[in-house]
This record gives structure tokens, C-alpha cells and sequence, in this order.
């Protein structure tokens, strides 16, 4: 198999929970090493957030893919000594500690810069590491509340947590991006750089489109369950099967086609109700009553034939189990089986796919499984021009 590309590169992290281990997995499916640091004990904490992947953590089996696991107290000497060896080798340092923890165990980034000038830093926090937020902890659903996400999530009577870590993906996401760039930047100045990423500063880029419309528009966006707040008709519609199809309409094109193709109500086109989005939007109730008269004739799966067949967008509700069967995994290949502590697990190869080359799908580690080989590895003196090091 033809080598990956961020083979070579070597990735020490001292990272715990979500944001951190999610970047640099991403790293770890285009082939870096990374050397996942865990404390004495129980190790990273999402070890312990549940028990469903045959009694390992769901999230910890998501996120630590393809690592290598060493227990190190960072505060023994011995230890301390492994890791800074560790770091004279790596290219990348990644890690998500408490703001000034690094700075107090003599591992910030301009005294790790000062001594390794083409390592990269990448810090993560909840914050940032400056202002009155500094200090506060930062779990994901907190960052969603104070970037106003549960303000436009859910429905009108009740805000609604996402299903997924969103803050902790969205400042992962921006680590991870954002260390691919310093490295393309390394190998044209020859020098690293330090980066830092907060979770609120993430989760707000994303929250752009609903920040403008408050600004600007005055209204502001309000929770719409599954609808949209600004596009109609978007969302579940009810079949005659008792089934929902969910849909959506972008363009007055689209409107015509769903009037003459699938509703065969040619005279909604103009109807002053619904002519052109906004006022589509503004008596979303009346169109949705439109709608559902209309589907009433029709189960889910003919609705999606004809919704198919007009070229209008839609989709069907799947539960989890249904995901996991999604034909169009299946037709792609898209599915790949790791190595873990408790044997082979099913998962979905990475996004990001490399012409002729197949992620490596690397195995889940345990805790400490790589302490002594590493310790054993970085022992020996760093390879020099004329001494190849070890094999």
C-alpha cells in the first residue's frame, strides 16, 4: 500500500476527552503517529464515560483510533525526562489542559519553541487563555449555551441539545486544519509555529448565519424543531401512511416543480401565500396544511419516488440501526473493521478520502499498551546524519 500522507510525522499529545483526541485522530487516518500521553490510574478520563462498546467507552473507541497509549506522571523526573525526549523527536505537540496548566509544568509553547524551533504547538481550551472565561470550565453543552446554539435549537417550546458534541468537534475540526497548515507551512520556512484554538470561538464561526440575521435582519432566528427558520418548505411532512419525508425546497424552480410534478397544484405557484420564499416562510403553517393534504394520498416511499423524479431534495427519518445499514455505505465500501482491547470493531472509514491509498484504521490502544516500547524507543540517542538510531 502506497505510504499515507502524514506518514512520518510524528504527533505527541497530552489530551483528554473530545476536542483534542478528535483532532488528532484525524491525524492518525492520514498515517501521523500519534503518542496519546495518559495520567497514572485510570488515564484519560473518557475511558470512563460508558461501557456500551463491549464494556469500553463509546467515545474513547470514537476518538482515540490508530494512537499509541504511554502512562506518564509528567511531574516525576523519570517520566518528565521520557516525555521531553519524546517531544525532541515529534513535529506536532497537541494538547487540551486546563489554561496555564502546560505553563506550570514548563511545557508552554515559547519554552517548547525556544528549545525544538520546528515543533508545532497547538493548544485547545474552552475560552481561550485570556479574559474573565479563562478559568470557567468549558464542557460541550456549556460552550453551546454560551454561544447561543440552544437558543435556536429545538423546538419554540423548549431549547434542545444537539445529539452529538458539536463544540467538541467544532474546535477539533479547527485544530486539526489548523495543524495541517502550520505543517505546510514548516516545509516552506522551516520553522513551527504555535497555534491555539477555543471551543467558543469554533462553535462560534459556526454560528455565523443566525449572529447576521439578529444583527441585521432584526428579528433574529427562533427555534423551529426540524424546520428551517428561514426556508419553507423544509422539514417533516406527514404521508398517508402515517410516515414523515422530510424536504426541502431552495429555489422558486423547485417550488415550480414541486406545484406541477408532485402536488399537481400548478395554482399554488402564484398563490400570493407562497409565491416566492419569504412569503413561503411567513405562512409556513397554510403550506404545510397544502402539503399534507396532498401526501395524504401517497405512503413515504411513493412521495420519495416522485420527489426523486422532480429532482426535489429529501430524505427519510433513519433511526441508528438503519445508519449502520445505509445502502449507500454499503455500495461505497465505506466500512472498515480496528483492532481494540476488547477485539475487531466495526467503523466508518475517515471522510477524507486518498486516491489509491486506504485509511490504515489503526487499532483503538489501552490504557498504557505502548509504555514500554516507547520508553525502550526514546532512550536510545536522537538519530543523527551518520547514525541511522534504531530500526
Amino acid at each position: 500500500m502506497p505510504a499515507q500522507p502524514l506518514e512520518g510525522i510524528t504527533v505527541v499529545a497530552l489530551e483528554q476527552a473530545v476536542a483534542a483526541p478528535f483532532a488528532t485522530r484525524q491525524l492518525a487516518d492520514l498515517g501521523a503517529r500519534v503518542i496519546k500521553v495518559e495520567r497514572p490510574g485510570r488515564g484519560d478520563f473518557a475511558r470512563e464515560y460508558d461501557r456500551e462498546v463491549k464494556g469500553v467507552s463509546a467515545y474513547f473507541v470514537w476518538v482515540n483510533r490508530g494512537k499509541e497509549s504511554v502512562v506518564l506522571d509528567v511531574k516525576d523526573a523519570t517520566d518528565r525526562a521520557l516525555l521531553e525526549a519524546m517531544l525532541a523527536r515529534a513535529d506536532v505537540f497537541v494538547h487540551n489542559l486546563a489554561p496555564g496548566a502546560v505553563d506550570r509544568l514548563g511545557l508552554g509553547a515559547e519554552t517548547l519553541r525556544a528549545a525544538h524551533p520546528r515543533l508545532i504547538t497547538c493548544a485547545i481550551s474552552g475560552y481561550g487563555d485570556s479574559g474573565p472565561y479563562r478559568e470557567k470550565k468549558a464542557y460541550d453543552l456549556l460552550i453551546q449555551c454560551e454561544a447561543g446554539l440552544l437558543s435556536i435549537t429545538g423546538s419554540p417550546e423548549a431549547p434542545a441539545r444537539p445529539g452529538i458534541s458539536i463544540a467538541d468537534i467544532a474546535g477539533g475540526m479547527y485544530a486539526y486544519t489548523g495543524i495541517l497548515t502550520a505543517l505546510y507551512e514548516r516545509e516552506r520556512t522551516g520553522a513551527g509555529t504555535d497555534l491555539s484554538v477555543s471551543l467558543l470561538d469554533a462553535l462560534g464561526e459556526w454560528m455565523g448565519h443566525p449572529f447576521f440575521a439578529q444583527a441585521y435582519g432584526g428579528a433574529g432566528v427562533v427555534r423551529s424543531g426540524a424546520r428551517h427558520p428561514s426556508i419553507s418548505p423544509y422539514g417533516a411532512y406527514r404521508c398517508g401512511d402515517g410516515a414523515q419525508v422530510f424536504l426541502s425546497v431552495q429555489s422558486d424552480r423547485e417550488w415550480v416543480a414541486l406545484c406541477e410534478r408532485v402536488l399537481h397544484r400548478p395554482e399554488l405557484i402564484r398563490d400570493p401565500r407562497f409565491a416566492d420564499n419569504p412569503l413561503r416562510r411567513t405562512h409556513d403553517e397554510e403550506l404545510t396544511a397544502e402539503l399534507e393534504a396532498c401526501f395524504a394520498d401517497h405512503t413515504a416511499e411513493g412521495l420519495i419516488a416522485l420527489l426523486d423524479g422532480a429532482g426535489i431534495a429529501n430524505a427519510r427519518l433513519r433511526d441508528l440501526a438503519e445508519f449502520a445499514a445505509h445502502p449507500q455505505f454499503d455500495a461505497r465500501d465505506r466500512w472498515g473493521e480496528f483492532g481494540s482491547p476488547v477485539g475487531p470493531l466495526r467503523g466508518l472509514l475517515p471522510p477524507v478520502e486518498v486516491a489509491g491509498r486506504r485509511a490504515p484504521m489503526r487499532a483503538v490502544p489501552g490504557l498504557g499498551e505502548h509504555t514500554e516500547a516507547v520508553r525502550a524507543e526514546f532512550s536510545e540517542p536522537v538519530p543523527r546524519p551518520g547514525n541511522p538510531g534504531p530500526a
